[in-house]
């Protein structure tokens, strides 16, 4: 998931999809972030492996659901927004959309 993709530059006049509940996904962020910490932290204080990877797990969750919202975005309304314009720019966003699918469940 950390790799980056070119994609097509998007109209300085169109938002991306997620603007609607931006502070939402920061908190999750933020959560997510903090959680990673905790895991750090309980490796430096050594703590049981099995409580350990029960934090990853937690951790790995919020940014599944920070993915899922995007990806959720991303196709109502850059992908809808293409879709209706139709030819190549159709095309490629429902390629990109196919890719980050493909990336997130491989």
């Amino acid at each position: 998931m950390g790799e980056q993709t070119e994609h097509a530059p998007e109209s300085h006049e169109q938002a991306h999809g997620y603007i609607e509940h931006k502070e939402d996904l920061l908190k999750r962020l933020r959560r997510a972030e903090g959680q990673v910490r905790g895991v750090q932290r309980m490796v430096e204080e050594d703590t049981y492996c099995i409580d350990i990877l029960t934090q990853v797990s937690a951790a790995t969750k919020a940014l599944e659901r920070v993915a899922l919202s995007l990806l959720d975005d991303h196709l109502r309304h850059c992908v809808a927004a293409a879709a209706a314009e139709g030819g190549e720019v159709a095309q490629e966003k429902l390629r990109e959309a196919t890719q980050a699918i493909s990336r997130f469940v491989g």
